[in-house]
């Protein structure tokens, strides 16, 4: 069974720093690239990074770029997002996925098309 579990959301105040996992299990890590999406309320889901499995390289939307940092743990098959300098609009739901490498540019900008395995995602809530 494939799953993917997302940890480390929570509550943090504007400026802060959060580091969120995703855990994976069930298919084979090595074959698929992992993405980072968030969906704020109201809003459609977007993509904020994903990291490449074949040579690690690394895509960020514009407004988390020098914020924050995807990562991956090829022993743990889990991969982390660093967020730093946290803002009140990065408050959403975040949601970690897997696609079969390699990931396509329009899964990224058009919040998650194609990606073949979700999270069930977490909640990251920033306060002023």
């Amino acid at each position: 069974e494939v799953e993917l579990v997302e940890s480390g959301g929570g509550l943090v105040q504007a400026g802060g720093s959060l580091r969120l996992s995703c855990a994976t299990s069930g298919f084979t890590f090595d074959d698929y690239d992992i993405g980072w999406f968030r969906q704020a309320p109201g809003k459609a889901r977007e993509g904020v990074a994903c990291i490449s499995t074949s040579d690690g390289s690394t895509y960020y939307r514009d407004s988390v770029k020098g914020r924050f940092t995807i990562s991956k743990d090829n022993v743990r098959n889990t991969v982390y997002l660093q967020m730093g300098s946290l803002k009140l609009e990065d408050t959403a739901v975040y949601y970690c996925a897997a696609q079969r490498a390699p990931i396509t540019l329009a899964s990224m900008t058009i919040g998650g098309y194609g990606m073949d395995y979700w999270g069930k995602g977490i909640p990251v809530t920033v306060v002023s």
